[in-house]
């Protein structure tokens, strides 16, 4: 590892003359390309990619960001092979036994983002006992997007929105905001995807319009502390205006 890595404290002005995002959210993908790689299964791959989570999560608090979404379910992955599925709901029943208590001594904040519904009463009752216990922690906001997918939460705004009886001219972006499943929270300042690929896939959709993007070929399970700092410094290098144009590009 970088010796100026290695070496960092949490001082997030030394660390990162620029910006620290706020709030990150990471793409993990390239679990089954990195167990083929190896002549592994894909099940040894996505459970490669929990284990490296720790270490990302521990990194995000030291260097300051509040707030990461992990997308870990979407409501396309239903379509993947019968026992992957599964193999896939078992990592999210896994993950909350054997991290919860350390989640929360480290003061992080546990949300569910996405659709809990199609889950298991018991999934469903684990994961909501998850939120109740970490809810007044303040260290890290971890969302977990799990049965989650962008275009379907704002159709479900909007219907919440029609349900709520709010008038079509008193709509807003604050209003809608308001009906999404990160309602309270910052848009993401920066979406990280692993794997190689450009696309957002349907993440965060509406709370991205202005994040900074920032794909690697590294695959999740090798996506280290190394590497999100180098993404955090590819964030802060970055000039956000916002549709707005630089103060010495003003007429």
């Amino acid at each position: 590892m970088d010796t100026q890595i290695a070496d960092m404290n949490t001082d997030q002005e030394v660390l990162f003359p620029g910006r620290v995002p706020q709030h990150i959210g990471i793409i993990m993908d390239g679990n089954g390309r990195w167990a083929k790689a190896r002549g592994l299964n894909r099940s040894d791959g996505h459970r490669q990619g929990v284990e490296n989570l720790r270490q990302i999560l521990e990194a995000c608090g030291d260097f300051g960001v509040k707030f990461v979404t992990i997308y870990a379910f979407s409501t396309e992955n239903w379509r993947r092979p019968r026992a992957e599925v599964q193999f896939l709901l078992r990592i999210i029943d896994y993950y909350i036994d054997r991290e919860l208590q350390a989640l929360h001594e480290k003061g992080v904040q546990l949300r569910h983002v996405g659709d809990p519904s199609e889950l298991s009463p018991r999934l469903q009752r684990k994961i909501q006992k998850a939120i109740d216990l970490t809810r007044d922690n303040t260290k890290l906001v971890l969302n977990v997007a799990f049965n989650y997918g962008g275009r379907a939460e704002i159709v479900k705004a909007v219907q919440d929105i029609i349900r709520d009886g709010i008038p079509a001219e008193d709509v807003t972006e604050a209003t809608i905001n308001h009906y999404l499943y990160t309602s309270g929270q910052p848009d993401p300042d920066l979406i990280i995807r692993t794997g190689g690929e450009m696309r957002l896939s349907n993440f965060l959709v509406w709370q991205s319009t202005y994040a900074e993007f920032y794909s690697t070929p590294t695959y999740w399970p090798d996506f280290d502390r190394e590497a999100l700092y180098k993404a955090i410094e590819f964030y802060s290098s970055r000039e956000r205006r916002f549709g707005g144009v630089r103060e010495d590009q003003k007429p």
